[in-house]
């Protein structure tokens, strides 16, 4: 008994725990279910998300494909619409034209039909005249017991007689006119062309004055124990005077160019408040440059204010720099302009060329202002640089001719000739005392400039001194003293000047090494 009770005891816990069992896996099962319920939820709404957004985005690019195809539809409308409306407007333009072109015609046709009318009237006139003009002859003939080349020739004979002693007459009158006011004639032509030429009187300066703001910028200028100035005036050629002046520094040289580049160098120096010798020497190496291309651009301006046209790139830029040269105290550049248009206006006086006349008086110192100096005439050497540069004969000749040291081939060389006289012989036109100053001055630098070993040579100080740079690598300290020795010798020997010349000889070291 006891036996049963145990099993039944062990089957009856053993069914428990199989209804814990299955109830623990119902729970789970359940709770697995309403997981993957849920999962499967979750994956639903993300696939319906992906696809709305799927959906949206092909409806967009749909939508914009659909414009872009609506809109190059609208294009293409458009182009046809003008097209057709092009087409249509040209239609009726033909219409139009057509019509008139009828018009015409028939307007042209009546017209014809009146012309032909009108030309069998004059036919008929003119065999009448000539019917006419034959019984009127017959009869003179008949008349005079002459035929009508007898009479002709009968006629010429007197007329040809007449003519003859007439013209004689005439000639011998004209001839002893011309006599009595071909002087006075001329003279009239030559005051009317230098009356109608108004020009400034010459004057020729070798200083500069360069203003300042204040007095403190001199010593900025001056430098430490004077080595800024001292670069300026290496670099330049110019002695630059820094004195009690108030607000002025003076820059003296006869140079005009060099004074040019000096005044421009020491304007950026000064605006742009960095004054030392290597930013010294940078400035007036894009001064140089600048002034050279002002040189072409005053070139360019001349021969358009000039009207002159096709002058070679090369003459345009000697032009330009006769605006730096003087002849007699006398600027260049202004005397070749007073040059051409004397001879513009004496041409036209005269029934001559004038763009040739006005074209060979713009060129005729042409020779002065060379890049390099041979030796030759000023005229020869101009007429030489316009025959290289293909100009005119008759401008080269007028070129070459106008100090006769050739002769003269055409109208237009005694024209510029006369006229360059004229420029030069007005009152205040020159100063001969400059043009010997200068010409002294520049004889300085070239014997200077002879001796081995010189890179620059500057006259400074009115020609009281000089300053000659030397190469380092060419000429010892020791040789410096010798080398100014040797000079003042020479000058002393060779030329003829007022007081005293400094000769002051400069070497310089300099090493140079880029950091990269």
């Amino acid at each position: 008994m006891e036996i049963i009770y145990v099993i039944i005891g062990a089957l009856g816990g053993g069914a428990l725990s199989y209804f814990l069992w299955d109830k623990a896996l119902h729970a789970k099962k359940k709770k697995i279910v309403e997981e993957s319920e849920t999962q499967g939820d979750v994956i639903k709404k993300d696939k319906i998300l992906q696809a709305r957004e799927k959906f949206f985005q092909l409806k967009s690019e749909h939508e914009k494909y659909i414009n872009e195809k609506n809109e190059k539809a609208n294009i293409i409308e458009n182009k046809l619409r003008q097209k057709e409306l092009a087409w249509t407007q040209r239609r009726d333009d033909l219409q139009r034209k057509v019509k008139e072109f009828e018009v015409t015609r028939k307007q042209s046709e009546a017209i014809r039909d009146n012309l032909n009318i009108q030309l069998n009237m004059v036919q008929q006139k003119e065999n009448e005249l000539e019917k006419m003009h034959r019984d009127q002859v017959s009869k003179l003939e008949t008349i005079s017991g002459l035929s009508a080349d007898e009479a002709k020739s009968q006629l010429m004979e007197s007329l040809k007689g007449e003519a003859k002693s007439e013209a004689m007459v005439s000639i011998n009158e004209i001839v002893e006119d011309a006599k009595l006011t071909a002087n006075k004639e001329a003279k009239k032509i030559v005051i009317k062309t230098i009356q109608r030429v108004a020009t400034e009187t010459a004057l020729e300066n070798v200083v500069t004055i360069f203003h300042i703001e204040n007095d403190e910028i001199k010593g900025r200028i001056i430098g430490r124990e004077g080595r800024n100035i001292r670069a300026l005036e290496a670099a330049t050629g110019v002695e630059i005077i820094v004195d009690d002046t108030p607000e002025a520094i003076v820059l003296s040289g006869f140079d005009p160019v060099r004074r040019e580049i000096a005044r421009l160098a020491l304007h950026q120096l000064v605006a742009d408040g960095r004054i030392h010798p290597a930013r010294i020497e940078e400035v007036v190496s894009k001064v140089k440059n600048q002034i050279e291309e002002e040189i072409i651009d005053t070139g360019k301006r001349t021969t358009i204010d000039l009207g002159i046209h096709g002058l070679h790139p090369e003459l345009v830029r000697l032009i330009g720099k006769m605006k730096y040269r003087s002849s007699y105290g006398q600027n260049l550049l202004q005397h070749s302009r007073e040059v051409a248009n004397l001879s513009a206006i004496m041409a036209a006086e005269l029934g001559l060329n004038v763009k040739i006349a006005k074209r060979a008086g713009l060129l005729h110192d042409i020779g002065k202002v060379p890049d390099d100096e041979p030796e030759l005439p000023h005229a020869i050497l101009g007429m030489k640089l316009a025959e290289k540069y293909k100009e005119n004969p008759e401008v080269c000749n007028a070129i070459g001719a106008h100090h006769d040291e050739i002769e003269m081939q055409s109208l237009i060389a005694p024209v510029v000739q006369v006229c360059d006289a004229i420029s030069g012989a007005r009152p205040g036109a020159r100063r001969e005392v400059v043009e010997s100053y200068i010409k002294r001055l520049k004889a300085l630098e070239d014997l200077v400039l002879s001796y081995p070993g010189v890179i620059k040579t500057y006259a400074i100080q009115a020609g009281r001194e000089l300053r000659v740079i030397v190469g380092s690598d060419k000429v010892s300290d020791k040789e410096t003293e010798q080398l100014s020795f040797d000079i003042a010798k020479r000058i002393q020997d060779e030329m003829t000047y007022p007081g005293q010349i400094k000769i002051t000889v400069i070497r310089e070291t300099r090493a140079i090494n880029y950091a990269k």
